[in-house]
C-alpha cells in the first residue's frame, strides 16, 4: 500500500472502517487486517467474526452455540479453527504380509483401546455443529450436544461400531423434526421424468455439484474445534431407477497413531436424498434428506468401535489444516488409492492361497488313490 493510501485510511473514522470490514467474508477480513493499523485494530472485534461465522454457519446463531463458542476462545478463534479443512497425507503404504500379521500382533488394547486413556474422555465433551448448503443457501442446520446413547463406560457403545446419526437423533425432538427438502425454489433443476433422468442424470449432476456440508466437532473440555467434512463431496452414487436415492459421501482422513495399527482412519460422512415428488412435465421435483451420519472406518473397511472413535476424534482436533479445499480432497483420494491397493493385494493373496489348497488336495487325493491301488 502506498503512503498516500495509508494516510487516507488513517483519516477514516473508526465507525466507517467498521462498516467497511463488516461487509467482508472471513478470508478477506483477515487480509484487510494486514493492510493498516486501523483495520488491524478493528478486525479484533468479536462482533465482526460473529457475523462472519453466522453467515457461513447458520447454526452458530443460537444462543447456546454462541455461549459454547465464547467458552472455547471466541468467534475469531472458532473461524480460524473451522474454516480450514483437515489435511492428512501421512497415509502408510500397506503390504499384503502386513495385513495378515495384524491379528497375531494386536493386543486387546489395540482392539478395544486403553481403558485408562478413555476414562479421560466423555461422549458429553463433544458437540456437533452441522450445516448443509445448496447453491449458497442453507437448507439444514442442526446441533447435537454430546453423543446420544453413549453413557456408561461399560455400555454397548464402547465396543460396538461407532455411528452418529444426525436425523435419527433430531427426529425425537419435536422442535427439530421438520423434514429437510430440496425443491425448485432452492435452485434445483426440473426433472421432466424419471426415465429422462436415467439417461442424462442432470438432477444428480446438479445435486452433486451444488451441495456442501460442514460438520464441525467441538471438544468442550480441551476447547478445540475442527471441521471434519471435506466441504464438497468426495464421491457418490445415483441409485435410480431402483430406489430413487442419491447417496453423497464427504469426509476427511484422521490420524490414529498409537490408537489403531493402521495409523489412519477415514471419517465417513454419508448424506442421502430420496426423490419424493416428480410430476410429469417437470412442474415440480422434490428431494428429501433421508440420512446424514458419521462413522469412522479403518484401512480394511471395518467400522471403528466407540472407544477408539472417541480417542481418534479427540486427536483429530489437533490435525494440520489447509484453506485449499482441493488439498483436503487430495488426501481423501490418496487414502482411497492405498485402501484399494490393499484390497487388491488381499484378493491376490487369497487367490494364491486357494490355489495352494486346491493343489494340495489334488496331490493328497492322488496319493491316497495310489496307496489304495
Amino acid at each position: 500500500m502506498s503512503v498516500s493510501s495509508a494516510d487516507g485510511m488513517a483519516s477514516l473514522s473508526s465507525d466507517l472502517c467498521y462498516e467497511i470490514l463488516r461487509r467482508l467474508d472471513g478470508a478477506n477480513l483477515a487480509i484487510a487486517a494486514c493492510t493498516c493499523a486501523a483495520f488491524s485494530s478493528i478486525s479484533k472485534e468479536e462482533r465482526l467474526w460473529e457475523d462472519v461465522c453466522s453467515s457461513m454457519w447458520l447454526s452458530t446463531n443460537s444462543n447456546d452455540v454462541k455461549n459454547l463458542i465464547a467458552s472455547v476462545g471466541g468467534f475469531k478463534k472458532f473461524y480460524a479453527d473451522c474454516f480450514p479443512l483437515i489435511v492428512n497425507k501421512d497415509v502408510p503404504e500397506f503390504h499384503c504380509y502386513d495385513y495378515y500379521d495384524y491379528p497375531q500382533e494386536w493386543t486387546e488394547a489395540d482392539y478395544y483401546g486403553d481403558e485408562d486413556e478413555v476414562e479421560n474422555i466423555s461422549p458429553s465433551d463433544f458437540v456437533s455443529i452441522v450445516d448443509i448448503r445448496y447453491r449458497e443457501k442453507t437448507i439444514c442446520s442442526k446441533v447435537i450436544w454430546g453423543i446420544p446413547y453413549a453413557n456408561g463406560s461399560s455400555g454397548w457403545f464402547y465396543n460396538c461400531p461407532f455411528r452418529l446419526d444426525l436425523l435419527a437423533n433430531n427426529a425425537r425432538d419435536d422442535e427439530q423434526a421438520d423434514d429437510v427438502v430440496l425443491s425448485l425454489s432452492d435452485g434445483q433443476p426440473r426433472s421432466w421424468s424419471i426415465e429422462r433422468e436415467r439417461k442424462d442424470g442432470k438432477l444428480w449432476q446438479e445435486l452433486r455439484d451444488g451441495i456442501r456440508l460442514s460438520w464441525i466437532l467441538v471438544n468442550k473440555k480441551t476447547k478445540k474445534a475442527a471441521n471434519l467434512s471435506s466441504w464438497s463431496p468426495t464421491g457418490g452414487q445415483r441409485h435410480w431407477p431402483t430406489d430413487k436415492d442419491f447417496l453423497i459421501r464427504f469426509g476427511s482422513i484422521l490420524p490414529a497413531k498409537d490408537i489403531l495399527p493402521c495409523q489412519v482412519v477415514e471419517c465417513i460422512l454419508i448424506m442421502k436424498f430420496k426423490v419424493v415428488v416428480v410430476e410429469d412435465g417437470g412442474s415440480h421435483t422434490t428431494l428429501k434428506l433421508s440420512e446424514l451420519s458419521m462413522q469412522l472406518g479403518d484401512m480394511e473397511g471395518s467400522h471403528v468401535n466407540g472407544r477408539n472413535s472417541l480417542l481418534v476424534l479427540k486427536e483429530a482436533l489437533n490435525c494440520r489444516r489447509s484453506k485449499n479445499y482441493s488439498e483436503a480432497l487430495e488426501s481423501c483420494h490418496l487414502y482411497s488409492k492405498v485402501q484399494r491397493e490393499l484390497k487388491e493385494k488381499k484378493m491376490r493373496y487369497e487367490s494364491r492361497l486357494d490355489t495352494v489348497w486346491i493343489l494340495g488336495s489334488i496331490v493328497a487325493c492322488a496319493t491316497f488313490c495310489l496307496y489304495c491301488l
